[in-house]
């Protein structure tokens, strides 16, 4: 089992050996530490120890062939050219036992003859001991806790996948995430693919953390299908009041947390809809959004929308409510109609009442931009004006901030001119009624409806 790490490590030991150099041993440490270490201070003693007795093993052998003798003297030999074992190295890495602790072995192994009496013979079953059963019961307890324990890490492993790292798991945090009106942690649990067809990330957390967005609420994974590394979740949940049934894609993670759990990601993105271009004062969920003239698209997570307009005091435009389901290619296109808004039209009609009265004021015969003229041929000398009756007027908005006035035909008014015209036999007096309408823009400026008849 070891055996690959025995072969990577005697690449830096070659290197040390071969190139002894503080540089050289630095370098090779910084590249290979986690298998220098490795092999140190966890592989190296285990094998140490398992050498050391089988030493120790192979002396008593000797013991038994009858060849005590002739091992202590060696072993008196060898002493003397030994050092002391002092550090990790000599102590526990040592492959072979000091000499003076197999003299002491041997000594226990071969008692000498004490008052003439004869030490009993060496045999093998004194040595090694009687044949008995496979496994000793402090083995047999040692085994059993080591299976208890991989059982354990097992089910535990198992319980933490089942727990943590399912699909239904990753569609919980990916709705819990919506209620918490936090996009950002949703979109950590999509695919990098769909997660980059987000766009704007600031602008989608901005409106998912307004007020006016409503997460998919009462979330319940009905079944979930998993085919190897893909799988299906079947959701409903409550949006714009109403339950809705949907369907998500996932799919497990090639990467692994703590290289043993694999995660699950959804794997479709956020749903595109539509926006008008030019409008001034677009609002989605009380966020101003800026539009280029030709339009745009926002990409949206689940959840319903409010999409507004600009507003002023000649239109408003009505807030559209705009739900967006998983699963969806696209939301639609949204259309925003504005439409007038209360007293506009009593304003408007004040406003070119006001315009009317002060052409009504003008002491000529052809009131600068007004409806309304005297002309007979002669010279008017002198000429009043008075309407007798005022026009109706209809409104056609041609924008939040703009609209058309005009007159039907059958809504004229009239207005009465007096006065006197200078003519061959002197001044006469004249009175005539005559029929007019009106026709002009509407627009706001600085707050307010301001009227300005067509061709000014």
């Amino acid at each position: 089992m070891a055996l690959p790490l025995v072969l990577v490590h005697a690449v830096p030991t070659w290197l040390m050996r071969t190139f002894p150099h503080p540089a050289t041993n630095f370098v090779v440490f910084v590249f290979f530490w986690p298998v220098l270490l490795t092999m140190k201070y966890v592989v190296l003693p285990l094998h140490s120890r398992d050498v050391r007795a089988a030493e120790y093993r192979a002396d008593a052998g000797a013991v038994l062939a009858g060849h005590a003798q002739g091992l202590r003297d060696m072993l008196e030999r060898r002493r003397s050219f030994e050092t002391g074992r002092s550090g990790w190295d000599e102590a526990v890495c040592a492959t072979h036992p000091a000499s003076e602790l197999r003299l002491d072995r041997l000594e226990a192994l071969t008692p000498a003859a004490a008052d003439g009496v004869v030490a009993a013979p060496v045999t093998a079953e004194g040595l090694f001991g009687r044949p008995g059963a496979v496994a000793s019961p402090r083995a047999m307890l040692v085994a059993g806790a080591l299976a208890l324990a991989c059982a354990f890490g097992g089910i535990l492993l198992g319980v933490t996948q089942w727990a943590l790292f399912r699909p239904a798991q990753a569609v919980d945090g990916y709705f819990s995430a919506l209620a918490d009106h936090d996009a950002r942690a949703a979109l950590e649990l999509l695919t990098p693919d769909a997660r980059s067809a987000a766009g704007d990330v600031d602008r989608l957390a901005a409106l998912v953390e307004a007020k006016g967005y409503q997460p998919p609420g009462d979330v319940d994974v009905l079944s979930v299908d998993r085919d190897g590394d893909e799988a299906t979740a079947k959701v409903e949940f409550t949006l714009a009041g109403q339950r809705v049934p949907a369907e998500l894609s996932l799919r497990r993670e090639e990467s692994a947390t703590l290289g043993l759990f694999h995660g699950w990601r959804l794997v479709g993105g956020p749903v595109t809809l539509g926006v008008p271009g030019g409008q001034t004062g677009l609002t989605v969920n009380g966020v101003p959004v800026e539009t280029p003239p030709e339009g745009d698209t926002l990409a949206l997570l689940p959840g319903v929308y409010t999409v507004g307009g600009q507003s002023t005091v000649l239109a408003e435009t009505p807030a559209q409510a705009v739900a967006v389901v998983p699963g969806m290619d696209s939301a639609g296109q949204v259309r925003l109609e504005p439409v007038l808004a209360p007293g506009a039209r009593e304003a408007a009609e004040a406003e070119v009442r006001r315009h009317l009265d002060a052409c009504a004021a003008q002491k000529v015969a052809a009131p600068a931009g007004c409806p309304f003229r005297y002309y007979n041929g002669s010279a008017v000398k002198k000429i009043a004006w008075k309407i007798t009756e005022y026009p109706r007027i209809a409104v056609e908005l041609t924008g939040p901030a703009t609209a058309r006035v005009s007159t039907p035909y059958d809504a004229q008014g009239s207005v009465l001119a007096t006065g006197t015209t200078d003519g061959y036999f002197g001044a006469t007096p004249f009175s005539d009624d005559d029929s007019f309408g009106v026709d002009g823009v509407l627009s706001v400026v600085d707050g307010k409806i301001t009227f300005l008849p067509s061709g000014e």
